[in-house]
C-alpha cells in the first residue's frame, strides 16, 4: 500500500472499524507471543523430575525477560509513537530516520545485555529470586534465553514499529512463525533430545532468531520503512523522542520485572511451589492482558496518525471505543478464570497440591479485577500517544510499581500467603483509580482543541 493511500484510510476511514482491522492481528500476535512464553511453562510442568523445581526456574528467568522486553518497549514504542506522528505529518525522511535509530540502539544495547549476563549468571538468578533448589536449573534454562537476548529484543522493536506504520498483520506472520516453530521445538528438545530445562530456552533461542530474520524482512513490505544502517546517526533530539514515547513502556514493562523478583522474594519463604504457583499464574493471567494490549496497540496508530494530522474528534471516537470493547472483553474473560481456576492450573501442573492451591485461589483474585484492565490499559496507551508522558508513567508505573510493591509489602506482612495473592488485585483497584481522572481530563482537552 503506498504511503498516500495509507494516510488516507488512516484519517478518512470509520475509525471503528479501522481499529477492529489494525487490532485483530495485534491481538493475535500478542497472543501468539503470550501463548509463546506459556508453551515453555506447559511442556517444562510434564518433567516429572525435578518438576517444581523447573516450574519455578521459568518463572524466575521470566523477570529478566519481562525487562529486557521492556526495553525493547521503551526503543520500539518510543521511535513507534515518533514514527506515526510523522507519518500522519507526511514527514516520511524523519520517520525512516527514527525507525534505524531505535532498531540499531536496541540492537547494540542487547548484545551488552547478553555479555554482561552470560559472565554472571549465578549472581543475576540469585538476585532475581532463585533458591537453592531452584537454582541449578534455573541456570541451564536461563543460558540460552541470554544467547537470544539481542533478537529477542530487536525483534519487539520491529514488531511495534510495522504497528504503528499500520503494518500490523505482516508483523503478526512473523510473531506467528516463531510461535509455531516453539511449540513444535519445545517438547522434541525437552523429550526426545532429552536437554530438558535447557531444551525449552534452546527452542525459544532459534525461535526468536528466526522470527527476528522474517520480521526484518517483512518490514520492507506494503510501502513499509527500510531500516538502514546509513539512517542510523543518532542525535540527542533522538533519544528525546524515544523517551516521551517510551518511558510509559518501560515503566510498566520495566517494574513488571521488578514486581517479579520481589514476588519471587516473597513467595521463597513458602517454599518452590509458591514460587511456581505465581509463576503459572502470571502465564495465564498474562494471556487476558495480552489480549487487551493488542486491542490497545490497534488503537495506538489510529491515535497517532489522526492526533499527529489534527483529527482530534476521531482520536475521541476510537478512545470511546476501545474502552467499551476492552470492558466488555475482560469482564467475560474474568468470569471464566474465575469459574475454571483450578482446572486451567492443573493442565500446567496436576501432581502438586500445595501448588494448585495457591494458583488456583490467586487466579479468582485476579480474575474478579480483570474488569478494570481495560480501562487501566487504554487509558495508558492513549496519553502515551498523545505525548503526555508524565501521566502515562505516573499510571505505567502504578499498577506494576506504585501500587504493587506497597500492596505486597502490607499485605503479605498482615496476612502472610493469603496477602501475597491479594496484591495485584489491589493494585489494580488503585491504578483504576488513577486512570479514570487521567483519561477524562485528557478527552476533554481534546473536545477544546
Amino acid at each position: 500500500m503506498e504511503s498516500s493511500e495509507k494516510f488516507k484510510k488512516m484519517t478518512e476511514d470509520k475509525v471503528e472499524s479501522l481499529v477492529t482491522r489494525l487490532a485483530v492481528p495485534t491481538v493475535i500476535s500478542m497472543l501468539i507471543t503470550a501463548f509463546y512464553n506459556m508453551a515453555d511453562t506447559f511442556f517444562i510442568g510434564k518433567i516429572t523430575e525435578n518438576g517444581t523445581a523447573a516450574t519455578g526456574a521459568v518463572g524466575v528467568v521470566f523477570s529478566y525477560m519481562s525487562l529486557i522486553q521492556a526495553i525493547a518497549f521503551f526503543f520500539g514504542q518510543g521511535s513507534g509513537n515518533y514514527i506515526s506522528r510523522q507519518l500522519g505529518a507526511k514527514n516520511r525522511e524523519n520517520a525512516e530516520k527514527m525507525a534505524s535509530v531505535g532498531f540499531f540502539s536496541c540492537f547494540i544495547l542487547g548484545i551488552v545485555i547478553m555479555i554482561s549476563g552470560l559472565l554472571f549468571i549465578k549472581p543475576i538468578l540469585i538476585f532475581l529470586g532463585a533458591t537453592e533448589t531452584i537454582l541449578p536449573e534455573a541456570e541451564k534454562y536461563f543460558f540460552y534465553i541470554l544467547l537470544g537476548t539481542p533478537f529477542i529484543m530487536s525483534c519487539f522493536v520491529i514488531n511495534n514499529q510495522m504497528r504503528f506504520q499500520g503494518n500490523a498483520k505482516r508483523a503478526m506472520y512473523g510473531i506467528l512463525l516463531g510461535a509455531v516453530l516453539n511449540i513444535i521445538l519445545d517438547p522434541i528438545c525437552i523429550f526426545t533430545f532429552k536437554m530438558g530445562v535447557s531444551g525449552a530456552s534452546f527452542a525459544t533461542c532459534v525461535s526468536q532468531i528466526v522470527s527476528f530474520s522474517m520480521l526484518l524482512i517483512l518490514s520492507r513490505a506494503d510501502g513499509g520503512i527500510i531500516i538502514k544502517f546509513k539512517n542510523f546517526k543518532p542525535k540527542f533530539s533522538d533519544f528525546t523522542e524515544i523517551t516521551a514515547g517510551g518511558v510509559p513502556s518501560l515503566c510498566r514493562q520495566g517494574l513488571a520485572s521488578i514486581t517479579v523478583i520481589f514476588l519471587n522474594h516473597a513467595a521463597g519463604i513458602y517454599g518452590d511451589s509458591a514460587i511456581a504457583a505465581f509463576s503459572v499464574v502470571s502465564r495465564i493471567s498474562h494471556i487476558a492482558n495480552s489480549a487487551i494490549i493488542g486491542f490497545g496497540q490497534g488503537f495506538q496508530p489510529v491515535c497517532g496518525f489522526n492526533y499527529g494530522a489534527g483529527l482530534f474528534e476521531r482520536v475521541k471516537k476510537a478512545y470511546i471505543f476501545c474502552i467499551k470493547v476492552s470492558t466488555i472483553f475482560m469482564t467475560f474473560a474474568g468470569i471464566v478464570m474465575f469459574i475454571f481456576a483450578k482446572e486451567v492450573v492443573m493442565a500446567f501442573r496436576d501432581d502438586d497440591i500445595e501448588l494448585i492451591t495457591i494458583a488456583a485461589r490467586t487466579l479468582r483474585f485476579q480474575a474478579s479485577c480483570f474488569p478494570l484492565l481495560g480501562v487501566i490499559v487504554m487509558n495508558n496507551m492513549f496519553l502515551q500517544n498523545i505525548r503526555k508522558p508524565i501521566k502515562a508513567s505516573i499510571l505505567a508505573m502504578s499498577r506494576q510499581g506504585l501500587a504493587f510493591l506497597p500492596s505486597l509489602f502490607i499485605l503479605s506482612s498482615l496476612f502472610g500467603l493469603t496477602g501475597i495473592e491479594l496484591s495485584q488485585s489491589a493494585a489494580d483497584i488503585i491504578s483504576f483509580a488513577l486512570a479514570l481522572p487521567f483519561g477524562i481530563s485528557e478527552v476533554k482537552k481534546l473536545k477544546d482543541e
